[in-house]
């Protein structure tokens, strides 16, 4: 069973940044497909970032240039480090994981972790 627990969640003025991690446990994390989703009050669930199995990122248009995700291999954690908060970026944030089919494909069942709240102030 995958297992994902996000923190580094918090409130902080628009113009700052926050770091989230989501330690995974039950699989490796290179054997995951990772991503970022966030939901907030009345909206759909959305996805942020995601990082794909050779390294590569991509990103939501409202994010980019702002957000970076990442991963740590040896320690089974992906990152958001999130510079530039806006006020819209509130939301609680959600780890995402599917199990790897292939170098480019991902299983469909998503894992998901119990999300850390971000509030950003104006």
């Amino acid at each position: 069973q995958v297992r994902l627990v996000e923190s580094g969640g918090g409130s902080v003025q628009a113009g700052g940044s926050l770091r989230l991690s989501c330690a995974t446990s039950g699989y490796t994390i290179i054997s995951l497909c990772m991503a970022w989703f966030r939901q907030a009050p009345g909206n759909q669930r959305e996805r942020v970032a995601f990082i794909t199995g050779d390294g590569s990122t991509n990103y939501a248009d409202s994010v980019k240039g702002r957000f970076t995700i990442s991963q740590d291999n040896a320690k089974n954690t992906l990152y958001l480090q999130m510079d530039s908060l806006k006020p819209e970026d509130t939301a609680v944030y959600y780890c995402s994981a599917q199990k790897r089919a292939g170098p480019t494909s991902c299983y469909a069942q998503v894992y998901w972790g119990q999300g850390t709240q971000v509030t950003v102030s104006s």
